[in-house]
This record gives C-alpha cells, sequence and structure tokens, in this order.
C-alpha cells in the first residue's frame, strides 16, 4: 500500500515538474490534487493572505484540487477492490462529479490569470513513505476495532478523524475491509464519503487560520455546498 500510494504521488510530481509552469486555474487545480489537496490548499491559502485579489483564484484552484481526491480515491477502490467497483465506485463518481459542476461554476467567474503554484516536496522520501505506513497501520486497526466493538457508528467515527488528516489511508484501509468480506461495500463507500466530508471541513479550517477573510467566504460557500452534495448521496443513494 505504500508503494502504491508513493507510486500515485510520484505520477503526480512528474506531471507537476512537466506542466506547473503552464499551468492555468483549472490544470493547477487538478496537478495540486494529484500531488496534495491538502499542501494545495495550504499553499494558496497562505498567498491568498497577503493579496486580496488573488482570493478567488486560490479558492478555485483549491476547489478543482479538492475534486481531483475523489478521481483519486475512485483509483484506490478500484485497485484495491475490484470485485467491488460496481458496488463503491459510483456514489464516489456521483461525488467526483457533482464536486465537478461546483468547481466549473466558480471557474467562470474566475479571471483569466496563470496561477503560481506552490513546490511540492519529493513524494519518494523515505520519512513521507514511513510515516504514511504508520499512518495506515494505525488507521486499518482503528477501522476493524471500531467495526469489531461499536459496529458501523464506530467506522464512522474513526472516517471522520482520520478524514481531517489523509484520504489515501482510511479509503485504502476500507477498501480492503470490504474486499476481505469484513464489511459491506455499501457502508464501505458511506464511510469513505464521510472520510471526505471530514477532509472538506478541515481544509475550510485551515483556509480560516491561514488565508484571508474573503478567501474564507468563498471556500465556504464551495465546500459548503460540496459537503450537502456529499450528504445528500449519503442519504438518497439506494440502498
Amino acid at each position: 500500500m505504500v508503494v502504491f500510494i508513493v507510486g500515485i504521488n510520484i505520477a503526480g510530481y512528474v506531471a507537476f515538474k512537466i506542466w506547473s509552469t503552464k499551468a492555468g486555474v483549472l490544470l493547477a487545480g487538478l496537478l495540486g490534487g494529484l500531488v496534495s489537496s491538502t499542501a494545495t490548499t495550504v499553499g494558496y491559502a497562505r498567498r491568498s493572505a497577503g493579496s486580496a485579489g488573488s482570493t478567488h483564484l486560490a479558492a478555485v484552484v483549491i476547489m478543482v484540487a479538492s475534486t481531483t481526491v475523489f478521481g483519486r480515491l475512485l483509483v484506490e477502490v478500484g485497485t484495491v477492490a475490484p470485485g467491488n467497483f460496481l458496488r463503491m465506485g459510483p456514489p464516489i463518481a456521483a461525488m467526483l462529479v457533482a464536486c465537478g459542476l461546483i468547481a466549473v461554476a466558480a471557474l467562470r467567474f474566475s479571471h483569466k490569470q496563470t496561477p503560481q503554484m506552490p513546490a511540492p516536496g519529493n513524494p519518494a522520501e523515505l520519512k513521507s513513505a514511513l510515516i504514511f505506513g504508520a499512518l495506515y497501520a494505525i488507521i486499518i486497526l482503528g477501522v476493524a476495532a471500531a467495526k469489531e466493538h461499536f459496529g458501523a457508528r464506530g467506522l464512522y467515527a474513526v472516517a471522520v478523524l482520520s478524514g481531517l488528516t489523509d484520504m489515501d489511508a482510511i479509503t485504502l484501509s476500507t477498501a480492503q475491509l470490504v474486499k476481505g468480506r469484513q464489511l459491506d461495500a455499501t457502508t464501505g463507500w458511506r464511510v469513505i464519503l464521510v472520510a471526505a466530508m471530514s477532509n472538506l471541513l478541515f481544509k475550510a479550517g485551515v483556509v480560516a487560520v491561514l488565508g484571508g477573510h474573503g478567501l474564507f467566504r468563498w471556500i465556504g460557500v464551495l465546500f459548503g455546498a460540496a459537503v450537502v452534495s456529499g450528504a445528500g448521496i449519503i442519504w438518497l443513494w439506494p440502498v
């Protein structure tokens, strides 16, 4: 799993090195989501804090990066639990479409500027790989223990906590449990979407702390719409 995630990160890093100098708003967000949507959020929040005119541009890039995450989750679920992809993939894809529409709506109001992208760290660095490995081990243990002792409610609590910092670990661990028939696919994709909404709220908090009020207002609207969409999918999607 560590090699798998490092491989995805390296692919994003290579794409960043090739296209970052020519990145427009859309491409900047896509690259940011491939490398790290959280790091992208931190980078743009800091830059927008000192430049009121770039708040909308930063909000669009952050929204596109956060949308790209759901494409990444689909790849992870399809790789780890291919036999359950037809049950787990569609609601995640629906969230991808919903966030994509929100990002497109925001993009229509953006100015034609070329954003300056924050440089990502080395994704193949041993320290980063070891940290992810430890985090993955903790989360997969937490998910299994929560299911054993507290049932579905415990799983959602773990999803909320783990989604604050990382989406890959909770997605991979949940997909592994579904693949091993320790968790049904319907609960699995719901756990992943709950973690994703927790991650959106965490990034909104990052913007509130590091960015200006203008950026936070934009992110509040965009992420608020995304969270409402996710809640609607969880609530209305047929079992």
